[in-house]
């Protein structure tokens, strides 16, 4: 029986969209990790014994790998890629290596796809936003909502705009939770955790991004200088409670460009 997706990489997204879809026999999928074999079955999901083997009939590919195989996924699956195929590359990656991705893809005769997906996959499922762009986008976001997909939405006809939204996301995202864990860490240290939460509940309001990204530039500018030797104290006040301020650092050397007119650099 010949499977219309193939899923290369089986980890967290791929599992959990075959269960939130229930695409059963119609879908193929090949893990570097026999073990997941198991969960396919479970699923429905036929077990492919090669990356040629999961490609075999498809007429679209989830590439749902970790970040350091994307690139590797895309250059042994081309030998293997039937003509026209859509290559859903989904995975967190620099726009550049999503291009290198599309150079091998196209080359081989399928069409490439840059997918960024903008939330956990656990538990939105389906639901989850996923922003697509590239020449191929169109027919991908068709392709994706026939799957069971949701939330599709294209951003572009460039290969890398959909991940460049995703990783510059990702600065604020990611930063937010390593500045979380660094003042906690501190916090914590000095007996002062739930004084220092309910400092920030009383002083937090919500604003729209755009709103609340240039008020916080327009300080920057006018206040950086100020900032950065207020953040050096604190560098100095995380040190002494024996935690490494490695996000705080950063944090002064931004404030201070900011003073210095180079903000974006």
């Amino acid at each position: 029986m010949q499977s219309t997706i193939a899923i290369i990489g089986f980890g967290e997204a791929g599992s959990t969209f075959a269960r939130s879809a229930g695409w059963g026999q119609q879908a193929c999928a090949f893990d570097i990790l026999p073990t997941r074999e198991r969960l396919m079955a479970e699923l429905g999901i036929r077990a492919a014994a090669s990356p040629a083997a999961a490609l075999a009939g498809a007429s679209l590919v989830l590439s749902l790998v970790t970040a350091d195989q994307a690139l590797r996924a895309a250059q042994e699956c081309a030998a293997a890629i039937p003509d026209g195929l859509l290559w859903c590359d989904m995975n967190s990656v620099a726009p550049e290596t999503k291009r290198a991705a599309a150079r091998t893809i196209e080359e081989a005769g399928a069409r490439f796809v840059d997918v960024a997906v903008l939330a956990p996959v656990e538990p939105a499922g389906l639901a989850v936003s996923l922003l697509l762009s590239g020449p191929a986008a169109p027919d991908a976001e068709t392709a994706l909502r026939n799957a069971g997909f949701l939330n599709v939405r294209v951003v572009g006809n460039a290969v890398g705009q959909a991940s460049a939204i995703k990783m510059i996301r990702s600065v604020m995202v990611k930063g937010i939770e390593a500045l979380t864990d660094e003042m906690i860490a501190a916090a914590r240290a000095a007996g002062v955790e739930s004084e220092v939460l309910a400092s920030l509940d009383a002083s937090d309001k919500p604003q729209p991004w755009a709103t609340r990204a240039a008020y916080n530039i327009e300080r920057m500018a006018t206040h950086g200088k100020r900032r950065a030797a207020e953040m050096e104290e604190s560098v100095a006040t995380l040190q002494s409670f024996g935690v490494e301020p490695i996000m705080t650092r950063g944090t002064v050397l931004r404030q201070r460009r900011a003073a210095s007119g180079n903000p974006a650099t």
